[in-house]
């Protein structure tokens, strides 16, 4: 006995992304357009239609890996001028889609639907197929879809989505919109088996009337993403019928439901190997359309978190084989620290059942943290997406500063987390790197917390303990103010030649070189703070961004004017000597402090690890009983 399900519509998108990154779905010489009238999709005249893309490849190396695929069928219907169909292919080493000429198929002109149905070759070198119309004149195309056999029953799967929100009422709005029309009002199968909470943060939505049918939205108190997510996961668990995955999203991307109905049938068909594992869709960038930043996480030895793979782009051919093909490094596999990032992850219940719930840090390293701990398998494929705003334009000093030091310590005390990971180092560094840029608010957002991280388990486990320290580390940061204001600060220090008119992006992320003996000095003395103190003299420009050194142009300066070039606006430092004097002793107070106390309390941490990701605790923290 076999099954064969629809596995992947054949999609052609009309909206912004798709008109600006039109390779995601098809390479042409012509263009296509959706034409209202026909209720279809028309490739515009005479010329090549090229699916062997991001969104219309079919994914047969994969395909088979997570599941016990045996064929593969293609299934499509034109009409208009005569056109040629052939199968498409691509190896591990395709620069571009080979037609597989044995395939071809001519259709004479018709102004009657015409069905293509073909079973797709698939040999065991193939990494992923597709297909190229070579049209006459126009022609019109729908109801083309991927449809994979497998051996013996499809698994059951109750999807539910959970998302959770705060005060991002147009991103969300938008997102329960397109998942009603999409996805609860289609005829796709996925329609019965489908359920979205929208959990709210911050209790601005309109439930009455944005709730209703498989959608509901839970007003939450402000519990931060991991509160949020985790309700998100007890809801699922506790509705009828009982959801077997959930899938957490973030509120603030943009998604294709075609990738939320691909993970549905991807799940019905999984073998035994995967399936427990973790769906994890890739984040690409939501102003740079085709551009993908990360498919997969981990945590390096030094205490970061990084991408698994390397920048791709989806309009390039060669890219989209690549990002299949991508075996994660030796190096990356040894550290054993692998997860996926709950932008979009799609997370078995079984595995919540036996790992128990998230831990109660508010945001940053929740989803880390998860992953880590439960050490799924992880499944990920071209078309298994969203787009998610730049990195750029979300640094906060709040969140990479206080959250990511306290939550990334805390983890690794209480479950483990990131074994192989230094935090401490991490903090020496974020510590010595904003105090060398005069960033004395952000350094001591570092030592806030971690003196927060040596208060123990009790302190952050505590209901609103987590939204109040996020709201004073968000209030001691440091200010930026607007370009206009920035400027009339720099005239009023004196520093007359400053003028935001003429500085531009090559400007602000530029440096220079440093000599042995500069950087050996800058190590010893952090920029003439310590020991070898001078006031400095004259001013240089350079990114908001914590992670960015430009040490070369910051030498010897006595103000620096950090530039949030993408949200116009910035702050002026003045080099502090005595502020600087200050931080370095805290900072080996809490050292000393450290030394003495740590053995305990992680201690205290690691007995608390059962009842901080229990159900119970959870429901008293978010107040559901």
């Amino acid at each position: 006995m076999s099954s064969t399900i629809k596995f992947a519509n054949i999609v052609l998108e009309h909206n912004e992304r798709s008109v600006g990154y039109p390779g995601l779905y098809c390479r042409a010489d012509q263009p296509f357009v959706y034409e209202k009238e026909a209720g279809a999709w028309r490739l515009y005249d005479k010329g090549r239609f090229d699916f062997t893309t991001y969104f219309n490849s079919l994914s047969v190396m994969k395909l088979r890996r997570y599941t016990s695929a045996t064929k593969f069928f293609l299934h499509l219907e034109v009409k208009g001028a005569a056109c040629t169909y052939c199968q498409t292919v691509a190896d591990s080493f395709s620069a571009h889609p080979k037609r597989l000429e044995d395939t071809a198929i001519t259709l004479a002109a018709s102004d009657e639907w015409q069905s293509i149905d073909v079973e797709i070759v698939a040999s065991d070198e193939i990494v992923l197929t597709g297909f190229e119309l070579v049209c006459d004149g126009p022609v019109y195309i729908a109801n083309g879809s991927y449809s994979v056999e497998v051996p013996g029953e499809l698994r059951d799967c109750e999807l539910a989505l959970a998302t959770t929100t705060f005060k991002k009422e147009a991103f969300i709005e938008h997102n329960i919109g397109l998942i009603r029309k999409e996805i609860l009002e289609s005829d796709d199968e996925i329609a019965r088996h489908f359920t979205m909470h929208v959990i709210d943060n911050g209790r601005t939505l309109d439930v009455e009337r944005l709730a209703g049918g498989a959608i509901t939205i839970s007003p939450n108190d402000n519990v931060g993403g991991a509160g949020g997510f985790t309700r998100g996961m007890i809801e699922a668990m506790e509705q009828t019928p009982r959801a077997t995955h959930v899938l957490l999203m973030d509120d603030d991307v943009a998604v294709s439901p075609e990738s939320i109905k691909r993970t549905y049938n991807l799940i019905r068909m999984l073998n035994d190997e995967y399936a427990e594992a973790f769906i994890s869709g890739a984040m690409l960038n939501y102003e740079v359309g085709d551009e993908q930043w990360e498919d997969t996480g981990f945590m390096t030895k030094q205490g970061t978190f990084a991408p698994a793979k390397p920048p791709l782009r989806f309009s390039k051919f060669e890219d989209l084989v690549y990002n299949e093909v991508f075996s994660i490094p030796k190096e990356i596999v040894k550290l054993d620290q692998r997860y996926a990032a709950w932008w979009y992850c799609c997370i078995p219940v079984s595995v919540i059942e036996k790992n128990g719930l998230p831990l109660s840090v508010f945001v940053r390293c929740d989803d880390a943290e998860y992953g880590v701990r439960c050490k799924p398998r992880i499944i990920t494929m071209n078309s298994l997406c969203i787009w998610h705003l730049s990195f750029h334009v979300r640094y906060n000093a709040a969140v990479e500063r206080y959250q990511t030091t306290r939550n990334t310590m805390i983890a690794q005390a209480t479950t483990g987390f990131a074994p192989k990971s230094d935090f401490m180092y991490e903090m020496h560094n974020n510590i010595r790197l904003e105090l060398k840029k005069f960033g004395y608010a952000n350094a001591e957002l570092v030592l806030d917390a971690f003196e927060d991280f040596m208060k123990g388990p009790d302190f952050f486990s505590t209901p609103g303990v987590a939204e109040e320290t996020f709201m004073r580390a968000n209030r001691n940061k440091e200010k930026l103010v607007s370009f206009d204001e920035l400027q009339r600060q720099a005239h009023a220090l004196g520093l007359t030649d400053f003028d935001i008119k003429k500085l531009d992006r090559q400007f602000v992320d530029s440096d220079k070189p440093r000599t042995r003996l500069q950087r050996m000095a800058d190590y010893a003395f952090d920029n003439h703070q310590r020991l070898l103190v001078n006031k400095g003299q004259g001013y240089a420009v350079i990114p908001v961004v914590g992670w960015a050194y430009p040490a070369g142009v910051i030498r010897g300066k006595k103000y620096l004017i950090v530039i949030d070039w993408y949200n116009r606006c910035g702050a002026i430092r003045k080099k502090d000597s005595a502020r600087y004097a200050a931080i370095e002793k805290r900072y080996k107070e809490d050292m000393k402090r450290y030394k003495r106390e740590i053995k305990g309390l992680r201690e205290q941490y690691a007995s608390r690890r059962e009842e901080l990701t229990s159900l119970a605790f959870w429901k008293r923290y978010l107040g559901m009983q």
